[in-house]
């Protein structure tokens, strides 16, 4: 008997009451990938999550979600419920969630764990709060770390992609001492994953698939332009003819006299930022790892056990967009600039007045230009985690019964650093493009008129700054553990554990004090701190009623409470029960019931106001085929929201809007039931008859309800209620300047209402006897998706979306109807291969362009040489040996693909030699 993630009550893992997924060193090696989480990601009941795929602290900003972007990070999401409600553990206990000095995450970030410190992994693909306490509500993965080990391992792994990028690296050596009482293991990784950039790849030259110009009708490049643009209210030294629906464009050529040569703006002077981003975002990461265990008597052992990582990452951004003025939308400083008639770069003779207080009413809009002078925004992270735990366990007899019992404390830091080089202070850019006689000192008047050069280094030494931010996360977690059989039945032992948990868990997040006080130029952010602690007891009991008798093999519940209470939350009880029946020995079916709650972390609960850019597009906006022209109710809600009747505005961002988003200390725990239902056939007569060695069929049935969901409402949501409907509660949380404008879209964290997922997971393992053909395997693991859907509240009632077989671009998320891996492998002697296929069925976005299904393929040969006792293995493989490419997406936040679902375009190649002792 051991014990097994699902269970608190050591039991025979063949008779497991949960569904369980255990990916092992072996399995982990098939992939050829490096990072734990893109090993997860591919199981078909994940459904992606952050990885370093996802490129987006820059001009996306802030994602509503009240956890900061993470950028760098890895985390695993099951159900497509939310990384924050799946539950991971290190050795069955909690590990410190990660950071990227962005936000608060309420996520263990998977980079932050060697790889080469990991045993196996099991996934738990129900939710399980009863046992193992908040954010178990998706399922639980636990990751279990090396505890003995005899001599040296040790891999070395070069890969990269066909085009000649993405250059990756992976060592990983270990190393073990068994004593009679002692054993200790001990080893390091290192992994450097170069960039793949989206200039080097089709998909992504122009910010919509298919684009080969700013000038296609499709629109989507930026208004923020290289040569500059300005959107005027009424200048009087500007004629009719130099301007276009109240905008014009200020042309590079000439800028010393006024009204010199403006024309109208169009498309092809819009900026292309597609080609500066990264398909695939840098990374070097260091760890070490240390597990000891030390025999204090035949019943009692010390075990200590330390983790430590280092994280370097980027991701990038195009050239900063300067936007200044009324209608900017940056929400702060730059908003209320002015630009001076004394300014010897403003043209136009007078002062561009912003209205504020104290000034002449506004007379122009925006002034934008890309700032391709200070270099591209490149956000580099310095990250460092380490977890520390200490225990005693031991066993002891109670009559002719053994009893285990475990207390455990668990220290986990992880601290963050982010560096933006060239943001620009609004305060002084509002000096330097101020009245001349105040530009004193080191001011430097600025030229935001001139275009791409004009800015000159010593411009930008005065306005620009270097953004520094951090982020911390403490963890302590003392639990305590006792389990054993309490007595006998005829159908076997009563089996009974018990457990107490005390958790202190504490985050921050410390913006550059420029940032703070709302001067920067790029994503605003307010510093947030919160902590809380809670205390958690649980008790679980599994009673065999019948076994061995016809049509009942085996019959047995099993039943569990945990009541938590969390200084932020208040206290809540859970519930699960779940029954196993063994009709005959080969058939095992079973069924469960389970509550969960959630309590809300602490970026959900203190996190400051934070603006992202959506990737959406406003249905208000006045253009060719827009509902406010197609449709008069659209029209009429619209100018109702604040939308000029004239029809002039215009949406001028290129699709992104600022969302706010921001904690709330109102919010209440969610809660979850979880319905699950299957079985599992293992046929004796398959092994009996020399047919197979091992035979497995499973077949599970999940139906997930989460209530009180914490999420902002979707900003597309809101949007489309508010146009489309008029509906008032919607309709208020959007803002618009005086123009037209979105200035804002609120988007603050509440318990929204319901989230409702169900569907079936589906295996098949098989493996032959050994022939004189070798042997050969077959697994096939598929997820049908049955129903998603979420629902919000509106002015009056709900508002349901279901997103079954649908993609979402912000954040990005794919609803396949249907994913699923096949596995087949040989081995013969010295040689064994495989080949992997993983299926996702199309999707649909929002407007019905379709995402057709894709089918990726891996093969692997590996080589270990009898010569070398086995002992060496050399392996070579390609992923995505097809070269087929992500389906194109219009929504999507990454490069026009869901980074989340599918591969980055193109084959990768890679070698590895492997050494065990």
């Amino acid at each position: 008997m051991i014990v097994v993630t699902g269970s608190r009550i050591r039991r025979d893992p063949l008779s497991q009451d949960s569904p369980v997924v255990v990916v092992d060193q072996s399995a982990i090696q098939q992939t050829g990938l490096s990072a734990i989480a893109d090993v997860l990601q591919r199981l078909p009941s994940a459904s992606g999550g952050l990885n370093t795929k996802v490129n987006n602290s820059g001009n996306i900003g802030n994602p509503p979600d009240g956890g900061g972007v993470g950028a760098g990070s890895a985390e695993i999401d099951l159900r497509y419920l939310g990384a924050k409600r799946t539950l991971v553990l290190v050795d069955g206990l909690r590990f410190v969630n990660g950071s990227s000095a962005s936000g608060i995450p309420s996520t263990v970030d998977l980079n932050t764990i060697p790889v080469g410190s990991i045993e196996r992994i099991e996934v738990l693909q129900s939710g399980q709060s009863p046992l193992y306490g908040s954010d178990a509500l998706a399922g639980v993965v636990n990751i279990i770390t090396k505890a003995t080990q005899e001599g040296l391992q040790a891999s070395a792994q070069f890969g990269t992609f066909r085009a000649g990028d993405g250059h990756t690296q992976d060592y990983n050596v270990s190393y073990g001492i068994k004593g009679p009482t002692t054993s200790v293991v001990f080893g390091a990784s290192y992994v450097k994953q170069e960039a793949v950039r989206t200039a080097d790849r089709d998909i992504s030259q122009f910010p919509n698939p298919g684009q080969t110009s700013c000038s296609d009708a499709i629109g989507g490049c930026s208004s923020a332009t290289l040569g500059g643009f300005i959107s005027v209210l009424g200048l009087p030294t500007l004629t009719p003819k130099t301007v276009l629906g109240g905008r014009g464009r200020f042309d590079i050529t000439n800028p010393t006299g006024p009204n010199s040569d403006f024309r109208a703006l169009v498309t092809e002077d819009r900026f292309n930022f597609a080609p500066f981003n990264y398909f695939l975002t840098p990374s070097e990461r260091y760890g070490a790892f240390i597990s000891a265990k030390q025999e204090l008597s035949s019943s009692t052992n010390f075990r200590v056990k330390a983790i430590y990582n280092r994280r370097e990452s980027q991701n990038q951004a195009a050239f900063l967009p300067l936007f200044v003025g009324p209608d900017a939308g940056n929400g702060n400083l730059l908003d209320t600039i002015s630009i001076d008639a004394t300014n010897p770069f403003n043209p136009f003779g007078v002062t561009l007045s912003a209205g504020k207080p104290g000034e002449a009413p506004a007379n122009y809009s925006t002034v934008r230009r890309r700032l391709v002078e200070a270099g591209q925004r490149t956000y580099s992270q310095a990250v460092d985690t380490m977890s520390v735990t200490a225990g005693f366990d031991g066993s002891f007899d109670v009559g002719d019964k053994k009893w285990y019992w475990d207390a455990n404390a668990v220290f986990g830091w992880n601290d963050a650093k982010q560096l933006f080089t060239g943001n620009v202070n609004a305060q002084k850019l509002g000096q330097a493009l101020g009245p001349l006689a105040l530009c004193t000192g080191a001011c430097v008047p600025f030229n935001i008129f001139g275009g791409a050069g004009s800015v000159t280094p010593a411009m930008l030494a005065f306005v620009t700054f270097d953004e520094r931010a951090r982020s911390t996360q403490r963890l302590q977690d003392y639990t305590a553990n006792l389990s054993g059989d309490v007595f006998e039945l005829p159908a076997g032992p009563v089996g009974f554990a018990i457990g107490y948990e005390h958790r202190f868990q504490l985050g921050s997040f410390t913006p550059d004090p420029i940032i703070a006080a709302g001067l920067g130029s790029d994503i605003p952010a307010q510093p947030a701190r919160g902590s809380y602690n809670s205390d958690e007891v649980y008790a679980e009991v599994r009673i065999p009623l019948l076994k061995e008798t016809p049509f009942f093999y085996s019959l047995e519940v099993d039943g569990a409470v945990r009541h938590a209470n969390y200084s932020t939350s208040g206290s809540s009880t859970t519930y699960t029960g779940s029954a196993l029946w063994k009709p005959f020995q080969d058939l095992l079916l079973r069924g469960s019931y389970a509550e969960g709650f959630r309590a809300p972390s602490i970026g959900e609960l203190f996190g400051a106001a934070s603006r992202a850019d959506a990737p959406i597009d406003d249905p208000c906006t006045n253009v060719p085929g827009s509902p406010f022209q197609t449709s008069s109710t659209v029209r009429a809600n619209c100018i109702a929201n604040g939308v000029p009747a004239n029809g002039s505005y215009q949406e001028p961002n290129g699709g992104q809007l600022p969302v706010i988003t921001g904690g709330n200390r109102d919010l209440k725990p969610e809660t979850s039931r979880t319905f699950l239902f299957g079985g599992v056939y293992s046929p004796r007569w398959a092994r009996d008859s020399g047919f197979a060695s091992s035979l497995s069929i499973e077949v599970n049935y999940y139906d997930i309800k989460v209530d009180g969901a914490i999420a902002p409402i979707d900003a597309a949501i809101t949007l489309a209620r508010c146009a489309n409907a008029g509906d008032a509660l919607s309709c208020a949380s959007v803002q618009r300047t005086a123009n037209g404008l979105i200035s804002r879209i609120s988007g603050q964290l509440q318990n929204i209402g319901e989230i409702r997922t169900r569907g079936y997971d589906l295996t098949l393992s098989y493996r032959s006897p050994t022939t004189g053909a070798g042997a050969f395997g077959l697994s096939l693991n598929g997820n049908y998706l049955q129903k998603y859907s979420e629902t919000v509240p509106a002015a009056v009632g709900t508002t349901t979306t279901s997103y079954r077989g649908l993609t979402r671009g912000f954040p990005d998320q794919s609803y396949p109807k249907f994913k699923g891996t096949g596995v087949v492998d040989w081995s013969i002697g010295d040689v064994a291969a495989s080949f992997t296929a993983r299926y996702i069925h199309d999707v649909e976005e929002f407007d019905g362009k379709q995402l057709d299904s894709r089918i990726y393929s891996d093969i692997q040969l590996n080589y270990s040489p009898s010569f070398a006792d086995r002992r060496l293995r050399f392996t070579v493989g390609v992923n995505n040996v097809f070269n087929i490419d992500p389906p194109a997406c219009f929504s999507c936040t990454g490069p026009n693909y869901d980074p989340t679902t599918y591969d980055v375009p193109g084959q990768f190649g890679y070698l590895r030699i492997s050494y065990k002792m």
